[in-house]
């Protein structure tokens, strides 16, 4: 985002995320949307008709790192959870 004057803070996901740190970034946010609904457990475990707690969704995102949705892009306070044409570009716009 060089060319928007924007430095981004790059994390891999892939190495995981302690459950403080999952906890932190959902916020006071549902956590639901953080929920990768295309990996194998969310199917497994039917995820979408029976939504795990809170305190459940985010010990299963530390000990799965591929559970979470990508890409997670934060400003501040502001999240956008996934690929959603059109959010990325507001929240680097402010």
């Amino acid at each position: 985002m060089a060319d928007r004057g924007t430095e981004l803070d790059l994390v891999n996901l892939n190495k995981g995320l302690s459950p403080e740190q999952i906890d932190a970034i959902i916020g006071e946010r549902s956590h639901i949307p953080f929920l990768n609904t295309r990996n194998v457990l969310y199917r497994q475990m039917k995820m979408k008709l029976n939504p795990p707690s809170r305190a459940e969704a985010v010990r299963l995102m530390s000990e799965n790192a591929n559970l979470i949705r990508r890409p997670l892009t934060i400003s501040g306070e502001r999240l956008v959870v996934g690929f959603v044409p059109g959010q990325l570009e507001e929240l680097l716009e402010g």
